[in-house]
Parts: structure tokens; sequence; C-alpha cells
């Protein structure tokens, strides 16, 4: 199955949605299936029952990582709710690379309008609060699904997308409550607010606490590429590196801009050509700052492998 490339359309519009009563569940807590029943993946980390309650925060957490939203009816036994399970059972798979959202258009239908959703069962893909692929119809065999977000997963890294979801609940003890994971709450809630700066605050915080937490580490580098980029202009931004090859502060920012759309390879060759040209504190600013596009990608991406390699050989 061919599956389009992401792509960043406009933003939702939620005004037909009322605002979440003050007594609302907390985002990402397990809701009340239709008829009492278990809904399609409740029991899984990476999935949540979506309603007017938590859909602006599940939106808010495509900031982070692609949510899937599936629209499914429960009083429409078969195709639609195997279908929301399979979503849920695949998404569960891939550990984080993506969140589902299912959505009981019978239970919620003010959402499904405000969407204006034209038929169930179907998938949306949103990244940065937006559709990132057109609506998916179902039902999909698993396997198929499997290949879809095989699919997916491969162009978010080749996008420089790496970031993951937390687990929004974990199993306790026998008997016990589940609990929400907390670690990357704050500073997901501030990019989900566009509070850049309080995001890298936060994922600060969380680096100084414990060095070796990649993930943090990852987060912050990313930050902070955002929060460096805020209100530059590209055009302008890339003229000023054409005119000035060695000015390590105008590459670099190129480079950030290269990263954020997705022009991950460009970034790292530009950053390593200038460590080569560079010399003395230039060309630690310039080493320095590759390395933090290294952190915010992932050390194990093999773009990464390459960069190391290319940067090995331009420094020594």
């Amino acid at each position: 199955m061919t599956q389009q490339p992401f792509s960043r359309p406009g933003a939702i519009d939620l005004s037909a949605l009322k605002r979440p009563a003050p007594t609302a569940p907390p985002a990402g807590a397990p809701g009340p299936a239709a008829g009492g029943s278990a809904a399609p993946g409740a029991s899984s980390a990476y999935v949540v029952q979506v309603d007017e309650s938590n859909f602006q925060s599940t939106l808010e957490a495509s900031m982070t990582a692609p949510v899937v939203l599936v629209f499914h009816s429960s009083s429409q036994a078969g195709p639609g709710d195997t279908f929301a399970a399979d979503v849920a059972a695949v998404v569960t798979e891939h550990e984080g690379r993506f969140l589902a959202g299912l959505i009981d258009v019978d239970a919620t239908p003010q959402i499904a309008q405000a969407m204006q959703i034209p038929q169930v069962p179907l998938m949306l893909v949103l990244l940065d609060g937006r559709p990132a692929t057109q609506p998916i119809p179902g039902p999909i065999p698993v396997d198929d699904l499997r290949a879809m977000f095989t699919q997916l997963a491969q162009q978010l890294t080749v996008q420089g997308i790496t970031d993951r979801h937390q687990p929004r609940h974990v199993a306790a003890a026998e008997g016990e409550e589940e609990q929400v994971d907390p670690r990357y709450a704050a500073a997901q809630d501030a990019l989900g607010d566009g509070d850049i700066d309080r995001a890298v605050a936060e994922y600060q915080k969380l680096v100084d606490a414990n060095p070796a937490d990649t993930e943090a580490a990852a987060g912050l580098a990313m930050a902070k590429v955002l929060q460096r980029t805020q209100g530059v202009d590209l055009q302008a931004a890339r003229a000023a590196a054409a005119a000035n090859p060695d000015d390590v502060d105008a590459q670099t920012m190129v480079a950030d801009l290269d990263m954020l759309g997705g022009h991950v390879d460009d970034a790292f060759n530009r950053l390593v050509d200038l460590v080569r040209r560079t010399a003395g504190a230039e060309r630690a600013q310039a080493r320095d700052h590759l390395l933090g596009l290294f952190a915010a990608v992932g050390n194990d991406d093999p773009r990464v492998l390459r960069g190391r390699q290319n940067l090995a050989s331009a420094l020594f």
C-alpha cells in the first residue's frame, strides 16, 4: 500500500468543540468503553480513549511525535471496532513512535462533526497538531497496517523526526491502579503550549538530573533547535550563509533550518564541511553544534553514524 509523505497543511479547527470541564480526567487516562465493555487497546500504554475532555491534549501530543486518530463506531459490531483494535495493536508494537487516539463517534459525535469525518472506520495521522496524511478509510488487513506503519516510521526517520511518546500509563503491581508516567510531562506540555523556552528549561532539568537519559538529551537538543530558529526567515538565512560560507553562526542557522525541514544529511554535511574549512574556536563551535544535532536525531540513526565518520575524517 502506497502512503503519501508527511506534510504540514492547516491546523485543525476546534471551534465546534466545547471546552473541557474542570473535572476532566488527565490527558491519556483510559476512558470508559461504550456499554461497559473494554475499549479497543485500553490496556496499551500508547493508546488513549479520546473524548471532549482530552481531545485538545491528544492533538498537542502530536507536537512530540505522530498521533493516529481512529474514528470508529461501537454500535457497529464487526470491521469498524476490529479496525480500531488492530490499529491500537500495531501502534503499540512501535513502542512510542506513534500514539493512537481512539474516538467512538457514538459516544462523542461532536468531535467527528467538528473534524467533518465522512465515514467510519477512518484513520487520520497528525503531526504538529495538523493532518500529516490524507484520511485513510478502514478496515485494512492487519498485515497491511503493519506495512503502512513501518513505512511511516521510515519516513519519520528520513525527515529527522525521531522523538517518541512516553507511556500514557504503566502497569502497576497486581491489585494497584495504573499510574501516569510523569517523566516528560512538563516538557511536553510546554511544547504543546508553544512555549519553547520553557520546554528547553524542563528538558535541561531532566538532563542535569540524569545525564544518561538519552531521550531527555534528544528532546533538549531538538527543543534548542526550535528555540534557535524561532522567527527566523528561511530565505534570508540561506542568503546570509551563501554570502558568508565561513561564518559559523550563518552556517549553523541554516543547518538548524535544514533539520526542521527534514534535510538531516544536508545539515550534517554543511557542518562537516564547515569543520573542515575552519580552525581554532570557530572549528570547535561548528563541531559542538554538529554534536548537538547528532543528539537530536539519535546515536543509533544511520545518518548519525555516517555523520560521525565524516566528522572524524574532517577533524583528523
